[in-house]
C-alpha cells in the first residue's frame, strides 16, 4: 500500500477556530481551572505535552491554551462528519500502527512555521501519570529545537466512574501548565542515544511537573 499523499501543513486560521469553539465549548459544559498559563510563550514554536486519562482532555486543552494548537490525532478519529471538522481546525491525522511519515512531516512543518504541537507522549489514553512515555516526543523535540511545555488536565477520569464516560455537567476541571524546557543535550544529535536520553529526561520532568500540580489543586 502507497503511503497517502502529504496534505498542505495546517495553518493557524483554523486552529484559531478550532481555539474558539473550545473556549466557548469547555466553558459552557465545565468549570475549567487554569494554572500557569502566562508560562506559555507567546510566540515560537512549542511542543505541549499533556497527560491523557480521558478522550475530552485533547478539546480542554484545545479551550484552555493561550495559543492555538494543533493534535496529533489518532487517525480512528477522521470518520463521518469529524473528519473534515478535524482538519479545518488544524489536527492532525496520525497512523499509530507504525512509523507515519506524512504526519511527520505535517507536525515538524507546524513547528518550522513557530506554531504549537499538541502531543500526547503516553502514545493512548491510560492512567494519565506519564508512567509509559513513547519516543515520538523526543524526536519531535530534539529534531525542531523547539521547548516542551508540561502541562496536567486533572478531574477528567474521576474515581468511580467508568473511564469512557462524560465528567459531570459544569465538574470543576483543573489545567495546570509548568515551565517549558528543552529536551535535548544542546548537541544536535539525534541518534539512538540521544533519542532515549532526552526520553528519559521528558519524562523526568513531567512526572515533576504532574506531581506538582497534584499538590497545587489538590488531586
Amino acid at each position: 500500500m502507497s503511503p497517502r499523499r502529504a496534505p498542505a501543513p495546517p495553518g493557524p486560521r483554523g486552529a484559531e477556530v478550532g481555539r474558539r469553539l473550545g473556549v466557548g465549548i469547555v466553558h459552557a459544559v465545565l468549570r475549567p481551572r487554569v494554572l500557569g498559563a502566562w508560562r506559555m510563550p507567546a510566540t515560537g514554536p512549542l511542543i505541549l505535552a499533556g497527560n491523557h486519562s480521558h478522550n475530552v482532555d485533547g478539546p480542554i486543552l484545545i479551550g484552555t491554551s493561550p495559543r492555538p494548537v494543533h493534535f496529533l490525532v489518532k487517525k480512528e478519529a477522521f470518520t463521518g462528519l469529524l473528519d473534515p471538522f478535524l482538519r479545518a481546525i488544524g489536527q492532525i491525522e496520525v497512523d499509530r500502527s507504525g512509523p507515519d511519515r506524512t504526519a511527520v512531516g505535517t507536525a515538524l512543518a507546524v513547528l518550522e512555521r513557530g506554531g504549537v504541537l499538541g502531543i500526547f507522549p503516553e502514545g493512548t489514553r491510560g492512567a494519565g501519570d506519564f508512567a509509559q512515555l513513547r519516543a515520538g516526543l523526543a524526536y519531535f523535540a530534539v529534531r525542531s529545537g523547539a521547548p516542551v511545555l508540561p502541562v496536567a488536565v486533572l478531574g477528567t477520569a474521576l474515581p468511580g466512574r467508568r473511564v469512557r464516560s462524560l465528567p459531570p455537567l459544569r465538574a470543576r476541571v483543573d489545567v495546570v501548565f509548568g515551565e517549558p524546557f528543552t529536551a535535548g543535550d544542546g548537541s544536535g544529535l539525534r541518534t539512538r542515544r540521544a533519542l532515549d536520553a532526552a526520553t528519559v529526561r521528558i519524562q523526568d520532568r513531567l512526572a515533576a511537573h504532574l506531581a506538582d500540580a497534584r499538590r497545587a489543586t489538590g488531586r
